[in-house]
């Protein structure tokens, strides 16, 4: 098949200035980048689109992406397709499908509920990063799909889910399964050290682990310990790891939470400046919203979670435990990122439920939902956490707009959308491409048009070793997106999240059209099969 673009904006995902051509998608691959009145209509091609008043990029790529699980169940995942997100990196935060020890499969469902959500027809019988590739390979994926390995899952083969370091032997063990999981394809070491187990994990082991994934070229993606109170502490911390060991260290949604923290902000870029000064490798990626999404449970301390999910449940129901419980989360400040503190009780949501026993919740803040149960607002986030087994997911408020566009305008940021895929999701997971090439290229200025589109495509490409993705370059893959500059924007709210941005007219995968607008096709179309890969580092294609 061979697909011609005429009349074209070209922003080849360089960085480099938009220029009118023409381009030939063939075989899967861009076979011609014609700038100007090269002579595109000498090239022969089954379809000519004519793209007079729009652009072509090369397909938005996604690095922190919670699809792990949806994508098994749903191949398409149109929420990313349609906002232009043609490949997708999952494992992370430290919490994801492999490895899975066969003892833990139940528990770590339970935790993972929070996060990925569940699909009861997936088989869980993968054991390592091989296995869940294959997996994704044999059902199919709609995007491209890339893995990082999560130090949770390693932790938890090594030495189960105890709350304490790990000693020499467990630390050795951890490092050989790091090693075997890269050596399988992982695209990285991910860790979030808010999230058990990954949290009773001390500088140690993460100096050790960075060190493997340094010797395999791969980065350290982190969501820190600390986004709130203590994230200089934290952010020195991490870079103090990418110095001792080489790692190049990549922060997850970077960001600073809690108004009252505003006075470190000035601060987080002097130690971004201090570390480009000194050479480290350091990038992060960034949503573009002021509040957050994850799992409820993350509200409670961290010695709640000890053991895993079953063991907190446990707690949950234990009188004197949960009365610790409910002291730790109102006791301010404390040596752990608390929600509840920098959000606000009204600035908590919940998003997602496993049962329609508590659907009602969707939408309700934690205050609503007190007053819904006749309690206190967090005697009803435990209630209902302990009632879902953990499978319960929120919106978090946190945050300065002025901090989102001072990070978006850094050169070691890009784009990701961090969406949790299912219930009543954060607006992020349909929008978060789509209102950075609107709202904050086009109508605010923070970034031009063609930096917005570098920091989706080669920026992206080039920190997680993505080859011949992420440019429009003879030979590239196909990847592809036609946009509206003048139209393009996310319409998507908290209220009402589930929208596809409007603008985005046409999203090619591998150099298979995936969606086509009216606009671009005559008629609206959507692909009826997956044309994704399943990338790995290190091996063509990835």
């Amino acid at each position: 098949m061979r697909i011609r673009f005429d009349d074209v904006l070209l922003i080849d995902g360089t960085g480099a200035d938009p220029v009118l051509g023409s381009l030939l998608a063939a075989d899967g691959l861009i076979a011609a980048v014609l700038p100007g009145g090269a002579g595109g209509a000498d090239l022969p091609a089954d379809t000519v689109i004519d793209g007079h008043g729009l652009a072509l990029c090369p397909g938005f790529i996604d690095t922190h992406s919670h699809s792990d699980l949806v994508i098994l169940a749903n191949p398409m995942v149109w929420p990313k397709l349609r906002q232009g997100v043609t490949t997708e990196l999952f494992g992370q935060d430290g919490i994801s499908m492999a490895p899975l020890p066969p003892s833990h499969v139940g528990a770590w469902r339970k935790n993972l509920a929070g996060l990925e959500g569940v699909c009861g027809d997936i088989p869980w019988d993968h054991r390592d990063t091989a296995g869940y590739l294959a997996l994704l390979e044999e059902r199919g994926v709609g995007v491209n799909a890339g893995y990082l390995v999560p130090h949770g899952n390693v932790r938890m083969e090594a030495m189960g889910l105890d709350a304490r370091p790990a000693t020499d032997a467990e630390l050795e063990a951890m490092c050989g399964v790091l090693a075997r999981e890269l050596e399988a394809g992982g695209m990285g070491l991910s860790t979030g050290l808010i999230y058990p187990p990954c949290t009773y994990a001390d500088g140690r082991e993460m100096a050790a682990l960075c060190r493997v994934a340094a010797e395999h070229g791969a980065p350290l993606v982190i969501h820190q310990r600390s986004e709130a109170d203590d994230v200089l502490g934290s952010m020195r911390e991490v870079l103090a790891w990418g110095r001792e060991t080489g790692v190049h260290v990549h922060f997850s949604h970077f960001k600073l939470c809690g108004v009252y923290n505003a006075d470190k902000f000035g601060a987080m870029l002097g130690l971004l400046d201090a570390a480009r000064a000194e050479g480290l490798d350091v990038t992060f990626d960034q949503y573009p919203y002021v509040a957050g999404s994850t799992m409820l449970s993350a509200i409670l301390p961290p010695w709640a979670h000890a053991g895993g999910t079953d063991a907190l449940l446990a707690r949950l129901r234990d009188p004197a435990a949960r009365e610790k419980i409910l002291r730790d989360v109102q006791t301010f400040p404390c040596d752990w990122d608390n929600f509840v503190a920098f959000a606000g009780l009204d600035g908590i949501f919940v998003t997602a439920v496993q049962s329609a026993a508590n659907g009602d919740a969707i939408g309700k803040s934690l205050v609503e939902l007190g007053a819904m149960r006749g309690t206190t607002p967090l005697e009803a986030a435990l209630d209902i956490i302990e009632q879902e087994e953990n499978g319960v997911s929120m919106v978090d408020f946190y945050g300065m707009e002025e901090h989102v566009e001072g990070f978006m305008a850094r050169p070691e940021m890009n784009v990701c959308t961090d969406g949790l895929m299912f219930g009543k999701p954060h607006p992020r997971a349909y929008g978060a491409f789509a209102r950075v090439l609107g709202l904050y290229a086009r109508e605010r200025g923070v970034l031009t048009l063609r930096e917005a589109v570098r920091k989706m495509t080669s920026q992206p490409a080039r920190v997680f070793g993505i080859d011949r993705r992420g440019e429009l370059r003879v030979g590239h893959h196909a990847d592809l997106v036609l946009f509206d500059p003048a139209r393009v924007r996310d319409v998507g709210d908290y209220t009402d999240p589930c929208r596809h941005p409007e603008g985005i007219e046409l999203v090619m995968v591998n150099g298979v059209t995936a969606y086509g607008s009216a606009r671009a096709l005559g008629n609206e179309r959507l692909a009826a099969a997956p044309s994704g890969a399943v990338l790995r580092r290190g091996r063509a294609g990835a």
